[in-house]
């Protein structure tokens, strides 16, 4: 259900502007990305799991206001995002 650190660190660095670069908008969603399909994947097994429920809308909330916030900004970046993550918008 969590993403362990190694992958955590995989995601980062695939997703990275830059090499020390670990908070950019790019980078949290793709992390909370891999979070949202660990969690999904969770709720085929455990499908009467509500509380873990309620902190997938959560994490989905968020990435969508930092998708918000990354197309506000450059709608290139976010277009090439979305792409890379293969979500649909």
């Amino acid at each position: 259900m969590t993403i362990t650190t190694e992958r955590k660190n995989e995601v980062i660095r695939q997703y990275a502007t830059n090499p020390n670069d670990t908070g950019s908008p790019e980078v949290q969603v793709a992390v909370l990305s891999e979070r949202i399909t660990n969690l999904t994947e969770h709720f085929k097994t455990h499908v009467k799991d509500n509380h873990s429920r309620r902190g997938l809308i959560k994490l989905v909330s968020q990435r969508r206001r930092l998708l918000d916030y990354i197309k506000s900004r450059d709608e290139k970046r976010y277009d090439a995002l979305i792409n890379r993550l293969g979500l649909r918008r």
